[in-house]
């Protein structure tokens, strides 16, 4: 999954092609979601069978990952269901240290305590046959066990126990509701994944997880008959790790102003209505001059460029250049980092790193090498203070423990170091979003997300997004088009000046963010609240036919 891929999927036009590649496992009728897992007991027997092999055959250390992979998408097209796919996913990883080096193997639908630890002795052998070309060996932050323990997301009503029909009756009200407020076309999806986790290691640990997340989303398109050209829009939703409860508004959450706020739940009926309307706005939108404009920026939009210009960069394999052939490096280099006043960003400007955040797709009581997950910081009051790191990389950057953010997304990926949930803290001053726009003499107010471009060091990019608002002499003054503003990470975190309170803030994030060779995705949320930079270059991003 490429890291772009996720934003092509929000326009809907190529869901059901891409929606294999996403469902990894065999198809599965939705009962078998209602199969119960596999017992605790059973999962122990077979990960104690993996690591006393491994430790047999001379593994200093040694790690199994027992896991159950579920996921539906529900593809509608207005008055039409256009694909159900359900998958399930069951197998054994086996990571191990021999020699001082990484091995890993797995095997699929493990039955019995010979196949695992079979696996295992596979993994040594492989890790041996590395250790002959390795440079100098593994160094892992120490960890202590946990004995038996387990975290489940703390979700009020399971989306995989809701009826098949009641999902797509709701997928076609939305599409419904759409059309008879202008829409010419509508697609909708319903994405839900269940993560059902074991872990256990040679450190005493055997953790149990239960991972929900839920995706809903729609893109509208508005056309004019007399010239043909169109205008689309696409939900305002977050990916959340939640359940189907997620898919319930709750009024206090309505903040009013030009676009509904979704801060808990999520309206999907309601944004459809709205999504209509602003797309055969947008119809006749006035197109934006070029030149510098204060910006306002939405959670819904600011969510994406927190996620390339900090999230990414502040990786440290990527800083180290282990993605270099791949997905590039990182200016946030590490002498950056090492002169301790490497200004990020203004004053303003905090971001977090959190695993733990309630909601949020990046939270788990442990990650996938056993460590239990925390909050850290990674700019604080604008400077560089730190990086996203895991078990082998911690004495990289002095740090005694791991930052708990190591992620496979399947019993048969390696785990490896992934971004956690990165997000801007709220501001300290009471301060709402029309407070902000009263004293913005020329600016633009962007909500949504949408096209992006960032170098392979994330640095020099440009950002459009899904509603663009003139702001003239503290006020809304009507719907602008063909926006996309320009910068660079540390011109654009420096132009910051203000951020609204905590009450305006909300998450945004990426439920197929991309890495790794082979490819791996993970789900990330990214939160804020409505923020504002100061002379950001605008362009006008029309085509001249």
């Amino acid at each position: 999954m490429k890291r772009r891929d996720f934003i092509q999927l929000a326009g809907l036009g190529t869901g059901a092609v891409m929606m294999p590649a996403f469902a990894m496992g065999r198809n599965v009728s939705p009962e078998a979601f209602f199969e119960k897992s596999v017992d605790v007991a059973v999962k122990k027997r077979l990960a104690d069978a993996a690591l006393n092999a491994a430790k047999s055959k001379g593994a200093s250390y040694a790690d199994v990952r027992i896991g159950r992979y579920l996921n539906q998408f529900v593809t509608t097209r207005e008055d039409k269901v256009q694909n159900i796919v359900n998958t399930e996913s069951y197998g054994v990883g086996v990571r191990v240290i021999a020699n001082g080096c990484w091995g890993f193997a797995a095997v699929v639908d493990a039955s019995n305590e010979a196949q695992v630890a079979k696996a295992a002795e596979d993994a040594v052998a492989i890790a041996k046959a590395n250790a002959k070309l390795m440079k100098e060996p593994v160094q892992l932050a120490p960890q202590k066990g946990f004995g038996e323990v387990s975290w489940k997301a703390p979700i009020k009503k399971n989306a995989f126990e809701v009826p098949i029909k009641e999902k797509v009756d709701l997928l076609l009200s939305v599409n419904d509701a759409a059309l008879k407020n202008g829409a010419n076309y509508v697609n909708s999806v319903l994405f839900l994944v269940n993560e059902q986790k074991y872990f256990a290691s040679t450190d005493g640990s055997y953790i149990d997880q239960d991972v929900h997340r839920i995706w809903p989303i729609f893109n509208v398109t508005a056309i004019d008959p007399k010239s043909g050209k169109f205008e689309t829009r696409n939900a305002l939703s977050a990916p959340m790790g939640m359940g189907y409860d997620y898919l319930q508004s709750n009024p206090s959450d309505k903040l009013t102003g030009v676009t509904t706020r979704y801060n808990k739940g999520y309206d999907m009926l309601e944004d459809a209505t709205a999504a209509a309307r602003q797309a055969k706005e947008k119809l006749t939108a006035k197109s934006v001059e070029a030149g510098k404009y204060d910006l306002i920026l939405d959670p819904s939009h600011l969510w994406l460029t927190i996620h390339e210009s900090v999230g990414h960069p502040l990786e440290l394999d990527r800083v180290l250049g282990y993605e270099a052939n791949f997905a590039g490096t990182s200016f946030a280099t590490l002498d950056k980092w090492k002169s301790k006043n490497f200004q990020y960003g203004s004053k303003q400007v905090n971001l977090i790193a959190d695993k733990l955040q309630e909601g949020s797709l990046g939270a788990v009581g442990w990650d996938d090498e056993g460590v239990n997950t925390k909050k850290w910081d990674l700019v604080k009051d604008g400077v560089l203070v730190n990086y996203q790191a895991i078990r082998d990389q911690a004495h990289i950057i002095g740090e005694k423990e791991s930052h708990g953010c190591c992620y496979a997304d399947s019993w048969s990926s390696v785990q490896f170091q992934r971004m956690p949930n990165v997000s801007l803290a709220a501001g300290k001053t009471p301060l709402s979003v029309d407070e902000m726009i009263k004293d913005v003499k020329k600016g633009i107010y962007i909500i949504g997300d949408g096209s992006f471009s960032i170098d392979q060091q994330r640095y020099n990019f440009q950002f459009g997004g899904q509603l663009f608002y003139e702001i003239k002499d503290g006020k809304i003054a009507g719907m602008l088009k063909d926006v996309a503003y320009q910068s660079n990470t540390q011109e654009f975190w420096n132009s910051c000046t203000q951020v609204c309170d905590e009450k305006d803030y909300r998450l945004g994030g990426s439920f197929f963010d991309g890495k790794g060779q082979p490819s791996q995705s993970s789900a990330v949320s990214h939160g804020s609240s409505t923020t504002r930079f100061n002379g950001v270059n605008v362009i006008n991003t029309a085509r001249k036919i």
